[in-house]
């Protein structure tokens, strides 16, 4: 198991096969599903092509979105971090983008925000990124706060599978300032 960060509180690590109950959980979930299409999975199935899609990106790029777990009770709270895309969005491709996706006994604990900038410190560390962006549904006001808060800049609105979604960019210079004035 490849732990790629850590926080005051959680560890970032590789999302395994392992995974797939509390991951089914957090996407099964109608709630969590609101902002992105509200289209929740309906089985495990789906969940375990989810996962054997992120580990390929881990292969393919080095890079995939990171299970968060609580260093204290070991529980998966959801899922963080960096996925290369290279498919057309909003007229980019082959871009880092920055997401998270949290189980709602988990949402207004700062855990978004926390593993965002660990995910960020990551790309511009490890990865010599020199930009990442983000989306959010326009909507989802807690997405688009935690953006806002690690630092990115909304770039403009776009429609993407028609829902009105903001589009956010950061740089480096931009993330180190957001740091050094924490």
């Amino acid at each position: 198991m490849k732990i790629f960060a850590e926080t005051e509180r959680f560890i970032l690590r590789e999302i395994l096969p392992t995974d797939a109950d509390s991951f089914f959980e957090l996407d099964s979930d109608p709630d969590v599903h609101r902002y992105l299409g509200n289209n929740p999975v309906k089985d495990k199935e789906q969940i375990d092509h989810v996962i054997a899609f992120i580990r390929q990106q881990y292969l393919d790029y080095g890079i995939g979105r990171w299970a968060i777990v609580d260093k204290n009770t070991k529980e998966f709270i959801g899922w963080t971090g960096l996925k290369w895309v290279t498919e057309l969005t909003n007229k980019h491709r082959n871009y880092y983008d920055l997401g998270y996706r949290l189980r709602k006994n988990f949402w207004g604990k700062g855990i978004a925000t926390e593993t965002a900038i660990a995910s960020l410190a990551y790309a511009f560390d490890s990865l010599q990124a020199t930009e990442v962006y983000a989306m959010a549904a326009c909507e989802n006001k807690g997405s688009t706060n935690v953006l806002a808060k690690v630092g990115l800049s909304l770039l403009e609105t776009f429609d993407f599978d028609g829902i009105k979604h903001n589009w956010y960019r950061i740089d480096k210079k931009g993330f180190e300032e957001i740091m050094s004035n924490r």
